[in-house]
């Protein structure tokens, strides 16, 4: 089995994209119970690198794909409206940009799963909405209902691969 913990970045001072106090504070405490990891992937927006750090992981690489949902998404569904809802949007149009997104995301877990060694790690950090995105993608049949609101700061998901087949997801909320 190969696990890919997928988070979501922790606080920062707003309007710019480096983290806050607090947001260390909690990716640190997160980070305490995390790990370790063969493989650590982030977006390219500072926020979602710095998490990463804070949590205590070494960044071995970045991609755009994790950096922001591309346009047409929140045409379809906003992203901070839960998983549920996503997920009902993805199932309904399945041409739509949302579902062609999730499926993209989908396809990066694959390979990151792919590139870990049997038993190994990867943690994925990226951003609201790309997260819930992620979970729909690898398990589109899965009934979310119970899943309740969009993740917060470092909250995200735990995806079991059984080499590239994605066999469980499990949601991860942070204890602040």
């Amino acid at each position: 089995m190969r696990i890919i913990e997928h988070r979501r970045h922790t606080m920062r001072v707003k309007p710019g994209q480096h983290l806050s106090q607090a947001g260390v504070d909690l990716a640190r405490m997160v980070g305490q119970e995390m790990g370790p990891f063969d493989l650590v992937v982030t977006s390219t927006v500072p926020r979602a690198f710095e998490t990463a750090i804070a949590m205590g992981f070494a960044v071995d690489e970045q991609t755009d794909l994790l950096a922001s949902l591309p346009d047409g998404f929140e045409d379809e569904v906003a992203w901070d409206v839960g998983i549920a809802r996503i997920a009902e949007v993805i199932r309904r149009n399945p041409g739509g940009m949302a579902a062609q997104f999730a499926r993209h995301l989908a396809a990066l877990h694959r390979e990151i799963a792919a590139r870990l060694p049997e038993n190994g790690r990867a943690l994925v950090i990226s951003h609201g909405g790309i997260v819930e995105a992620t979970a729909i993608g690898c398990k589109p049949d899965e009934n979310y209902a119970a899943w309740g609101p969009a993740f917060g700061y470092c909250e995200g998901l735990r995806i079991y691969f059984s080499a590239t087949a994605c066999e469980r997801v499990e949601m991860l909320r942070a204890r602040a």
